[in-house]
């Protein structure tokens, strides 16, 4: 697995307004699709393309344009929905898919509880979102069902990622045959002891769409 720390001055400034507690959900959603846009940028430098004719208002030349078939986004629900928006910016012609992925609380496990993909992810580039790299269960859990699924290139792209996540991420994915990179914002310190990344953000999933009563 490959680990891509993006270093770019409006990641950092996109971000620092991300962390800060004060920053209301309509900012921090606006901010995200920014940011994710950047951040695809960077994840996307090993699309496949292929050559393609043309004619300009002056010659013809060859180009290209994306391969068949078309990348593929998943978004992890709920958080990485926010993320969408940016990455389609980036990628219009992509399609997208969808898993539902929830963590125990106390276990900290994954599991999976919807999912709306195609059977068969033969010759497909996924590009997998999820703002938090925190235990890496869910990340791991998702890439693994892709995996299974046919995938044969993963990108991950996160807002955050803890050194605690890509251990894991490294360790669990050790045995999948297929190119993992992970696309992050930042790398933090640390985990505390609920499991949430330190400076980090608080919850994503909460910031972006507000906490449901």
């Amino acid at each position: 697995m490959q680990v891509h720390v993006a270093d770019h001055p409006l990641i950092d400034h996109k971000l620092t307004v991300l962390r800060d507690e004060r920053t209301d959900s309509p900012t921090f959603r606006r901010l995200t699709e920014e940011l994710v846009t950047l951040l695809a940028y960077e994840a996307t430098r090993d699309v496949r393309v292929e050559p393609v004719d043309i004619t300009t208002p002056v010659t013809t030349t060859t180009g290209v344009r994306l391969s068949t078939p078309r990348p593929l986004v998943v978004p992890i629900l709920r958080a990485g929905l926010g993320m969408l928006e940016g990455m389609q910016r980036l990628l219009p012609t992509a399609e997208v898919g969808f898993l539902g992925m929830i963590r125990d609380e106390s276990t900290l496990e994954a599991s999976t509880y919807a999912e709306r993909l195609p059977e068969d992810l033969a010759g497909r580039q996924c590009y997998v979102l999820d703002p938090m790299l925190a235990t890496g269960g869910t990340l791991a859990a998702a890439i693994e069902f892709l995996v299974r699924r046919g995938a044969d290139h993963i990108t991950a792209v996160t807002l955050l990622a803890a050194p605690e996540g890509i251990e894991r991420l490294e360790a669990e994915l050790a045995a999948v045959d297929v190119p993992v990179l992970l696309v992050t914002a930042a790398l933090d310190e640390r985990l505390n002891d609920l499991g949430y990344i330190v400076p980090g953000l608080g919850d994503a999933g909460d910031r972006l769409y507000g906490v449901a009563h």
